[in-house]
């Protein structure tokens, strides 16, 4: 799905070393854009850093002073962004809450949500002025039901799909969303295959890791995030959206609709549930 407002675009992706990172990155310099990533590791970049139209920043998102130098070195650019996405992330430290270090739990806090709000404060008075800009997030498993010994992750995780909504609400030039992509073939699982305490979701992650099941394409966590560009404000603005289970894709119109007439579809609260 090409999008019909991202045309000749500036994309600025935060973790751009991860895996969905990556392949958004790609998706979008196929399609003409420029693209700006932060990331980590020299290791996680191989496979994107000869393109052309990429600029990248190193950059430790658990790292105040880091953030700060990466964001002026981005600013000094002078390369308006269009829009914002935001694929960093940990599941670390996983375990029961008491039993884990609360420094490492605080600090999984800081990389899943309040450093990736840190860089887009640096970065918002460096949006394309007098447009509607879009800034996108990633929401993952246990926002809906306990998942347990992931408390730090969970909590990060429900933080920003609260966030995007308060966005949303004062930000009447950003078209703020996340989204959900389900099940990925990524590098993130070793986290829990390398752990002693990650209960039940260790043998889930294992079976997926070793069977046939695809789980999630990168083209659908991107055609989602363009449909969700899309439609614009009105319909994804403030929203968590799923990429595997909500109707965007053949019944987009008929969501579409359900969404601008219902402001609390798709978003954090408890609503007429006496």
């Amino acid at each position: 799905m090409v999008s019909r407002r991202t045309k000749n675009k500036n994309i600025f992706i935060l973790g751009i070393g991860s895996d969905i990172g990556a392949a958004l990155a790609r998706f979008y310099i196929n399609q003409g854009h420029q693209v700006f990533g932060t990331y980590r590791t020299d290791k996680s970049i191989k496979s994107i850093s000869d393109h052309n139209n990429i600029r990248l920043f190193k950059c430790d998102l658990a790292d105040k002073p880091g953030i700060k130098k990466c964001a002026v070195k981005y600013k000094a650019l002078g390369k308006p962004w269009d829009i914002f996405v935001s694929c960093a992330g940990t599941m670390e430290p996983i375990g029961k809450f008491f039993n884990v270090d609360f420094d490492e739990w605080e600090n999984s806090i800081i990389v899943n949500s309040t450093s990736q709000l840190r860089f887009l404060h640096e970065l918002y008075p460096c949006r394309r002025k007098k447009s509607l800009n879009h800034v996108v997030f990633f929401a993952g498993g246990g926002t809906n039901n306990p998942f347990t010994n992931y408390s730090a992750y969970c909590v990060s995780k429900i933080m920003l799909i609260k966030m995007c909504e308060l966005l949303d609400d004062e930000n009447k030039d950003l078209n703020t969303f996340i989204v959900g992509p389900g099940w990925v073939r990524t590098k993130i699982h070793a986290q829990t295959l390398q752990s002693r305490s990650a209960g039940s979701n260790y043998g889930r992650t294992k079976q997926f890791l070793k069977s046939d099941i695809p789980g999630t394409d990168y083209q659908d966590i991107f055609d989602c995030i363009n449909w969700c560009i899309d439609q614009g404000r009105q319909v994804a603005g403030g929203r968590n959206f799923s990429v595997v289970h909500d109707q965007w894709r053949e019944k987009g119109k008929f969501l579409a609709r359900q969404l601008r007439v219902d402001p609390n579809k798709f978003k954090l609260r408890r609503f007429k549930n006496n």
